[in-house]
């Protein structure tokens, strides 16, 4: 990646120590700060107290550690807090036993946060379960196989923690081939995944019923239309789709594609080259028929035996780096040979991430598939 390649690598591997090295002192913190109570008495006259350290302790484990933790650390506190007191008077006074209770009162409460955040960390992780379900639901994993083809496909979400979004694609084995969609949905939220649904279940419905991948693409047009008129609103006037539709016949070595606004597919040879698969004729985006009509042409393309083609959205073109430049993935692929598309779509993400300090924008698909 050159030198300032490796700042962002750099960059980037910083802040993944940064928080680690974070978990771990706060997870010492609680000790420390019982340790530094107990100088804090031992250095200073006895009307000064060092309970605001004591009490901090079991706060700061709540939130971070176990219930059994917690409790321990609220009860080395109290211990503590005895025993600054006892060097000084066999019986505790009134103030030893005031900050004795509110050590006590303190290590309470800290064990109720604790339950209270375990419970949060149960329904997160719940709803996590379910979102992970749902991915899985809405974008399957195609067979690693299909007919002579290898295929592989990759979802990374831009926001840590998110499954699904907008971006789609989906792989489906039909008597007129192996066909294919790559797409990008406007928009974001709860109402871009029930557009992405609907884009799929159609997809896969006029993948086996129609004849030609062009009816397909109208299909998913009037799909989308409906489903824009069903929620209303702004997506009634304004929800698109860009996509991108091929069609793998078995065995003759050829390739059909429909592209409706979306970023060309590369075509990456055996040799090392790597071509932009683009459309003879510009077509808008699925969802906006409304805006002009013409018929969509399958443009017909060679898939010679040992090429790759790789479908993708521009969560992969658009990704940019610290300094505002685009990741460009015919530059970096351009050279490379037998790359298996598991491998392809595995080297792609990761080097996006390394490209981006792992601040991705935009939510990525990949879907590649040779032809051994």
């Amino acid at each position: 990646m050159g030198r300032q390649g490796g700042r962002v690598v750099g960059r980037a591997e910083a802040e993944r120590r940064g928080p680690a090295a974070a978990r771990i002192l706060a997870r010492f913190l609680p000790a420390l700060l019982i340790c530094a109570g107990v100088c804090y008495d031992l250095l200073t006259p006895a009307p000064f107290t060092a309970v605001p350290f004591f009490t901090a302790a079991p706060l700061i484990a709540a939130p971070l550690s176990s219930l059994r933790t917690t409790l321990l650390t609220g009860l080395a506190a109290l211990l503590a807090t005895y025993a600054v007191h006892a060097r000084f008077a066999v019986l505790p006074d009134a103030d030893a036993v005031t900050e004795i209770l509110t050590v006590i009162t303190v290590s309470a409460l800290a064990a109720g946060i604790n339950r209270i955040v375990r419970l949060g960390d149960q329904r997160l992780a719940t709803a996590r379960e379910v979102a992970e379900a749902a991915q899985r639901a809405v974008l399957p994993e195609p067979a690693e196989r299909i007919g002579s083809f290898e295929i592989a496909a990759r979802y990374e979400a831009a926001q840590e923690g998110t499954f699904v979004g907008g971006d789609l694609y989906a792989v489906q084995d039909t008597p007129y081939g192996v066909r294919l969609v790559v797409g990008d949905v406007r928009g974001k939220g709860m109402g871009a995944v029930a557009a992405v649904a609907v884009v799929i279940g159609a997809f896969r419905e006029a993948a086996e019923q129609e004849a030609t991948l062009e009816a397909v693409a109208g299909r998913l047009e009037r799909a989308l239309a409906r489903e824009g008129v069903r929620r209303g609103g702004i997506d009634a006037h304004e929800g698109f789709t860009t996509a991108v539709l091929a069609e793998l016949p078995h065995g003759d070595g050829t390739l059909r594609l429909v592209n409706r606004g979306h970023p060309p597919p590369l075509l990456l040879h055996g040799d090392g080259e790597v071509c932009p698969v683009r459309a003879p004729e510009a077509a808008l985006p699925l969802g906006m028929g409304e805006l002009g009509t013409w018929p969509d042409r399958a443009a017909e393309h060679a898939f010679p035996s040992g090429a790759t083609l790789l479908l993708h959205t521009d969560g992969l073109s658009e990704a940019r780096d610290a300094h505002g430049r685009f990741y460009d993935p015919q530059r970096r692929l351009t050279g490379r040979t037998a790359i298996a598309p598991g491998a392809l779509v595995a080297r792609l993400a990761a080097e996006v991430r390394r490209h981006t300090g792992g601040g991705m924008t935009d939510d990525m698909a990949l879907l590649a598939v040779r032809r051994p």
